[in-house]
């Protein structure tokens, strides 16, 4: 792990501050959270954090990567845990920096009750979400009087790798259901919309949401593995999928929903 040491340790009384950095834009960081990082000791952040964000930290405060490679065990949650303890009863002030929000699939809550547990304070500030955020940028309103009253965030697997047994249900509904964590499983997750009778629900994937290597493919649930391959989609980067009607509101739709028109009005 790298580790930026500070030049002069003074004591601070212990505290945690976990805070939500957002889907990927550093100007999306909340005023509260920019407050919070200025008044670190120690800053952890994941792989989803733009580095610009340590900017606003102390120059002599200690800046931590704590990324999350997948299979690598010097990143274990466990880990994390552990030394966002160590380095608060050592240091002082640590800001947890995280990507989107904690609460939504960020294991926000496994670091609060770990760090209460030793009875070190503890601070909250909320992220925004891009299960939320991300469509919302490319013109996507998750909701949508008329189109979607409701929404659904799902992630693509469970804790044992296992495709979501949520994903059948969702897929029934006339929800907007936003997918995290779920590319690899694309075919899989189109497949079980197809099998709803869902292959013409519109959907779209996004890939860096808010970022600027930010990636869209826009199409129906029939069409979306190949449009994606056409965008040069691939799992290197954070990615979602959105399925429901609200899609149709993104501007690359309208050409879309022409073309099936005029293939109905042709057959």
């Amino acid at each position: 792990m790298a580790v930026e040491i500070a030049s002069k340790k003074q004591y601070v009384d212990p505290k945690i501050t976990i805070v939500g950095a957002g889907p990927g834009d550093p100007d999306l960081i909340s005023i509260k959270g920019v407050n919070a990082l200025k008044a670190a000791n120690v800053v952890l952040y994941d792989a989803l954090v733009d580095e610009r964000l340590l900017d606003y930290a102390p120059r002599e405060s200690i800046k931590v990567y704590v990324g999350n490679p997948s299979g690598d065990e010097n990143f274990s949650q466990d880990v994390v845990n552990q030394l966002m303890v160590d380095y608060a009863l050592n240091f002082g002030h640590v800001v947890r920096l995280k990507g989107g929000d904690l609460f939504v699939f960020g294991r926000g809550y496994e670091e609060l009750s770990f760090a209460e547990s030793y009875s070190i304070e503890t601070d909250i500030v909320p992220g925004i979400s891009s299960a939320i955020s991300v469509p919302g940028l490319q013109g996507i309103p998750v909701t949508h009087g008329g189109l979607s009253d409701s929404l659904w965030i799902l992630s693509g697997t469970d804790e044992s790798g296992k495709l979501s047994g949520e994903l059948k249900d969702a897929a029934r509904s006339r929800a907007t259901v936003v997918v995290l964590l779920g590319f690899d499983r694309l075919q899989e997750i189109v497949a079980i919309y197809q099998e709803a009778g869902r292959g013409r629900l519109p959907a779209a994937i996004i890939q860096n949401g808010s970022m600027v290597n930010e990636k869209v493919a826009i199409g129906l649930v029939n069409t979306i593995v190949e449009v994606a391959e056409e965008q040069q989609i691939d799992n290197t980067g954070p990615v979602l999928l959105v399925f429901g009607f609200a899609v149709e509101l993104h501007r690359r739709f309208q050409p879309i929903r022409q073309f099936f028109e005029l293939r109905e009005y042709e057959d």
